[in-house]
């Protein structure tokens, strides 16, 4: 490794691609180039049978049968056809249920998309949560009853890592007869994932999240009882009916590749990533009093630290004077915006302290010496970040 490359610790924004993933597709871009639709050829039914198997090591990693597995473009298309389909099918088949209940700590393209679902008659029922993050369970009974028609919480938050309990949030979505849709881009690989252990109908994942390459995601959708969706989109009929387009085998094959692997050795992965979070976060402590970690730590994602640093200070100021460590302020889906992040607000922290908040995600292939080199340089920009903001 080059002894001065930057110290990345930002795997929420998105991971390497392991090099085991990407020898896996290299043979088809380069070699069996076809279409996986093109079965008329022999080059076209490899592709095909690389696709499908794929699909079943991405259904294997989170408890599925493989025809259950709708290939997308990632996380942001699979959220938008769950919640969007799901309620416009609803509509078609004139069920008179309209609410959608979710958090205010979803993802943004989960809030947006069932924003845009009001403005075609739906109920959206955005609800708070505690300080630590986590779902109020006796406030999301009361909300889900017969007039919900679906349910969305994330599995893992993006920004402050904490774990909901989605067992009871499935649990409780069935009994009321609503469908239950998680967001598990940042649980895929970390946490154990069985869609029938969490009585999930619909569960989004992402390539670029589990070490696999940008540019694809699949869908789970339930096939017993059945979940029918409407599609986003027309086409070709490809994916069930459900998502049209020529599929790239290339990409298939790596998120497939990356399911293989997550699932043999995610445990292993986590064990040593909670680890190196846990050295990280001592170190910080001990150069940086005051430091604060956002969300509830018994119920969070190996390798996730959301810290506030004390003030006066900025987070900006402190990656402008730690500029060899790659980390970030929040997601990066909303990173263009010059407002604090809505999550740390939905935990009542004030904007202030907001604004001093990093967000640190450690990953498969960072170094104890990553994690050394790290606390040690982001300890020094925030005393250089304090020191500019008091003289100012």
């Amino acid at each position: 490794m080059r002894p001065n490359r930057p110290i990345y610790l930002d795997n929420h924004a998105t991971t390497p691609v392991d090099p085991r993933v990407l020898a896996a597709m290299r043979p088809w871009w380069e070699e069996n180039f076809a279409n996986p639709h093109s079965v008329e050829h022999a080059m076209g039914r490899a592709a095909e049978e690389a696709v499908e198997q794929a699909r079943a090591e991405i259904a294997e990693l989170i408890g599925a049968e493989a025809r259950e597995v709708v290939l997308t473009s990632g996380a942001t298309e699979s959220n938008n056809l769950a919640i969007k389909g799901a309620a416009r099918f609803a509509v078609q088949q004139g069920s008179e249920r309209r609410r959608i209940v979710t958090l205010a700590t979803e993802h943004k393209c989960v809030l947006e998309s069932i924003r845009d679902l009001a403005a075609e008659g739906f109920e959206p029922a955005i609800l708070p949560v505690g300080p630590d993050g986590l779902a109020d369970l006796d406030r999301l009974r009361q909300a889900v009853d017969d007039r919900t028609l679906l349910v969305s919480v994330m599995a893992v938050n993006n920004e402050i890592g904490v774990v909901q309990d989605l067992a009871a949030i499935g649990a409780l979505a069935r009994e009321a007869g609503a469908l239950f849709h998680t967001d598990a881009a940042q649980a895929a690989g970390r946490i154990p994932l069985d869609v029938e252990a969490i009585r999930a109908d619909l569960l989004s994942l992402s390539g670029h999240k589990i070490y696999g390459p940008k540019g694809i995601g699949a869908l789970y959708v339930r096939r017993r009882p059945r979940v029918r969706l409407a599609p986003l989109f027309s086409g070709g009929g490809q994916e069930r009916g459900f998502r049209s387009g020529t599929l790239p085998a290339p990409l298939v094959v790596g998120l497939g590749e990356a399911a293989r692997i997550a699932a043999i050795e995610g445990m292993l992965d986590a064990g040593r990533v909670s680890e190196q979070r846990d050295i990280l976060l001592r170190g910080l402590e001990a150069r940086v009093p005051g430091i604060r970690v956002n969300g509830s730590r018994a119920a969070r994602v190996p390798g996730n630290l959301n810290l506030t640093f004390p003030g006066p200070v900025d987070a900006q100021g402190i990656m402008q004077a730690a500029p060899g460590v790659c980390v970030s302020t929040g997601s990066a889906c909303s990173s263009a915006a010059v407002e604090p992040s809505y999550v740390l607000r939905a935990l009542g922290i004030p904007e202030a302290e907001a604004r001093a908040t990093l967000r640190i995600g450690i990953g498969r292939f960072t170094s104890p010496a990553d994690v050394d080199r790290a606390a040690a340089a982001l300890a020094e920009g925030w005393r250089a970040a304090s020191a500019s903001g008091a003289g100012e």
